[in-house]
C-alpha cells in the first residue's frame, strides 16, 4: 500500500509540474508533450519510456487498489463481531467517505481524462488537436461541467493524499509528541499545494488567461 502509493505521488507531482507548462503558451506546452513521447531516442524508439511508465504507473494503480481491498478484509476477519457500542468519531467517517467513495470518483475521474485529453475521444478538438489544443477546448467556458467535475476529482484526491501521507507518517511511527502536529499540517500543506497546481489550468482556460 505504501510503496504503490509513494509511486502514484510522485507520479502526481511530476504530472502537475508538466500541466503548468500550459502557462508557458502552446509551443512551449507541445514541446513539452512531443519530449514525452521521444524522450530515451536514439537509444530506444519513440514511447518506449513513456510506455513502460504507463505500464509502471497502471500496475501501481491496480496494486493500489488491490492493497486497499486486502488490508479492509483482514481487518474485518480479525474482529468478526463488531464492538456492542463505540462511539463514531469524524476520523472515522472521514476515512469512510474520503478513502473509500472518493477512491470512485477519482477512478471514473482518470477513465473520462484520459478519453478527453489523452486520446481525443470526447474532446471537441478529437484526436487530431495538438495537446495545447485539447485542454483550451476541454475546458472551454461552454464545458463548465467538465471543469466542475475535474474540481471535485482534484478535491478527492487532495483529501485522499492528505489522509494517505498521514497514514503514511503513522505507520512509519514519525507522528509522536511535537512532530505529530507539524507532520499533519505538512500533510495538509502538501495536499493543498498539489491540488492548486491541478486546479489552476482548468481555472486559467475558464477565465481566459489561457487560451
Amino acid at each position: 500500500m505504501a510503496v504503490t502509493g509513494a509511486v502514484l505521488v510522485l507520479f502526481l507531482v511530476a504530472h502537475m509540474l508538466g500541466n503548468l507548462k500550459v502557462f508557458a503558451g502552446a509551443e512551449g506546452f507541445n514541446s513539452y508533450a512531443a519530449w514525452l513521447r521521444t524522450v530515451g531516442e536514439p537509444a530506444v524508439p519513440g514511447r518506449t519510456l513513456l510506455t513502460l511508465a504507463e505500464i509502471g504507473l497502471l500496475a501501481a494503480v491496480g496494486l493500489h487498489m488491490w492493497a486497499a481491498v486486502s488490508l479492509a478484509r483482514r481487518a474485518a476477519r480479525a474482529r468478526p463481531v463488531k464492538y456492542a457500542a463505540r462511539r463514531r468519531s469524524r476520523a472515522d467517517g472521514y476515512v469512510v467517505r474520503t478513502m473509500r467513495y472518493g477512491g470512485v470518483i477519482i477512478a471514473l475521474f482518470v477513465v473520462w481524462h484520459l478519453l478527453d485529453l489523452t486520446f481525443g475521444t470526447v474532446n471537441p478538438g478529437g484526436a487530431a488537436a495538438t495537446p495545447y489544443e485539447r485542454v483550451v477546448q476541454g475546458f472551454a467556458p461552454a464545458r463548465w461541467w467538465v471543469t466542475s467535475f475535474y474540481l471535485v476529482a482534484m478535491a478527492m484526491v487532495g483529501l485522499h493524499l492528505r489522509h494517505g501521507l498521514w497514514s503514511a507518517f503513522q505507520t512509519l511511527g514519525l507522528a509522536r509528541g511535537r512532530r505529530r502536529r507539524a507532520l499533519n499540517v505538512l500533510a495538509a500543506a502538501f495536499s493543498a499545494v498539489l491540488v492548486l497546481g491541478f486546479v489552476s489550468v482548468p481555472l486559467a482556460v475558464m477565465i481566459g488567461v489561457v487560451k
